[in-house]
């Protein structure tokens, strides 16, 4: 029973009792993906957004009346969940690796808002995640993004990231520019591999802000999610799939790399839509840990990294996309984006993308206790 055809005399008030959280059927899971589609087909149709739905890796949550039937019971609000793992570092840097549960597609049925279905959802969601998929891995938080502005969810318990910034690039055809060498998909493993040994030897180091240090793991897994998604609607679009998956400059060591997505909005032909070209994760190699780097080392990485962005702006020019977006920028990469002279926007979100944390875990999970690293696309779902 979709919550379309739910007589409103008998709904429950959103402090009922019988209200509770549950994992939705087949049937309801197309009621579910038809209603949200309003909201998050991108590009696709109905019947397109339906199918990659489904064989989504994600876990599918609805609330619902826990005295009805499956399949007889109403929908009256539902969301979407993912493990990810986590790496967590204490002040003297040791090290532990965690889950926390991200939480994406909270939606309630257009009819049924304003009622209190969505904060009845998000505050039970918040309990359960406690323990939910923890048998054997300590649960220590759950991240969303939200598109509605920082107080819904803050006031739920989910504490928006300090800073949500991106760095936002036209595509540009270089055909004349230095030329980093192309990703593509068999080349992603070992790349995440290798970016999680770095992050794990950074994070065993003692912390110089006297926090907790949280990293969502970039691991392929969080690529191989993007990268499903683009597939799926580059080929009902255009009948091909794209086959860089982002570029690569330099010896072992020293180089740096992107990881990107192609998202599509809207009408690939409209010059109004924000079809996007998406920097997942960037990786700078051999920085220096005391922020002091010699010339050689400086100039090098500036060459790289313009090659990375023009990279970037040319896949995205051969895709038709309006934009190039890398979210998070660190000091570092700020001065390195700006000494290429490539013309961009820095831009701080205030409604969308932005990144909030509910923690479960010792501290405030605040700023004042915990340094979230690497607030960038790829943690997004």
């Amino acid at each position: 029973m979709g919550s379309l055809e739910t007589s409103w005399a008998t709904l429950p008030e959103a402090r009922s009792p019988v209200l509770h959280l549950s994992h939705p059927t087949p049937g309801e899971c197309q009621t579910v993906w038809k209603l949200s589609s309003l909201a998050w087909t991108d590009a696709l149709s109905l019947p397109q957004y339906l199918d990659l739905a489904k064989d989504g890796v994600m876990t599918n949550w609805i609330l619902t009346d826990k005295t009805l039937p499956p399949d007889q019971r109403p929908i009256l609000c539902s969301c979407e969940t993912f493990r990810k793992r986590t790496f967590l570092s204490d002040t003297g840097g040791n090290l532990s690796e965690n889950i926390i549960h991200g939480v994406a597609s909270v939606f309630c049925d257009p009819v049924l808002r304003r009622r209190g279905y969505g904060s009845r959802l998000m505050r039970e969601l918040a309990e359960i995640l406690r323990t939910f998929q923890a048998e054997t891995t300590k649960s220590i938080g759950s991240v969303l993004y939200s598109d509605i502005g920082k107080k819904f969810y803050a006031d739920l318990g989910w504490h928006p990231f300090p800073i949500n910034t991106h760095i936002e690039l036209d595509p540009s055809a270089a055909p004349d520019a230095p030329r980093a060498t192309q990703l593509l998909p068999g080349n992603l493993e070992r790349l995440c591999e290798e970016d999680e040994a770095m992050i794990r030897k950074e994070l065993t180091s003692t912390s110089t802000t006297g926090k907790t240090r949280m990293v969502l793991v970039p691991d392929l897994d969080h690529m191989l999610w993007h990268h499903k998604k683009e597939g799926f609607v580059c080929e009902k679009l255009f009948g091909k799939k794209p086959q860089i998956k982002g570029a690569i400059v330099g010896q072992a060591g020293n180089r740096v790399w992107a990881i990107w997505t192609h998202r599509f909005y809207g009408d690939p032909e409209s010059a109004s839509s924000e079809n996007t070209l998406y920097i997942l994760r960037l990786v700078i190699e051999n920085q220096a840990t005391t922020g002091i780097r010699d010339a050689e080392q400086s100039e090098r990485q500036v060459e790289q990294m313009k090659a990375i962005l023009q990279a970037a702006q040319d896949e995205a020019a051969e895709w038709k996309l309006h934009r190039v977006l890398m979210w998070d920028p660190t000091p570092l990469v700020l001065e390195l984006v700006g000494r290429t002279r490539i013309q961009h926007r820095r831009i701080e979100r205030e409604h969308e993308g932005i990144a909030s944390l509910l923690w479960y875990g010792e501290g405030s999970g605040k700023e004042d206790t915990l340094e979230w690293l690497g607030n960038e696309k790829y943690g997004w779902c």
